[in-house]
């Protein structure tokens, strides 16, 4: 499944050196295979693909944590 893969490159992406237009790149692609995971899972029930995007999520999370900046 292509959709896994590009999960997985996502997850194993380096985060270090990124800049700001990176990270923000990098936001959207990770909502664009985050919706998409969602809708197979939303058929499957697979407890794996919703792992997978947990996992996803969290990485998303930080990367626009790091976007918006901190107080």
């Amino acid at each position: 499944m292509e959709l896994k893969e590009r999960a997985e490159e996502y997850e194993n992406m380096s985060m270090s050196n990124m800049s700001t237009s990176d990270r923000v790149h990098a936001s959207r692609k990770g909502k664009e295979i985050i919706l998409a995971l969602n809708e197979v899972y939303k058929e499957t029930k697979d407890e794996e693909i919703m792992d997978l995007m947990k996992r996803l999520t969290a990485k998303k999370q930080k990367i626009e944590k790091r976007l918006k900046g901190r107080p």
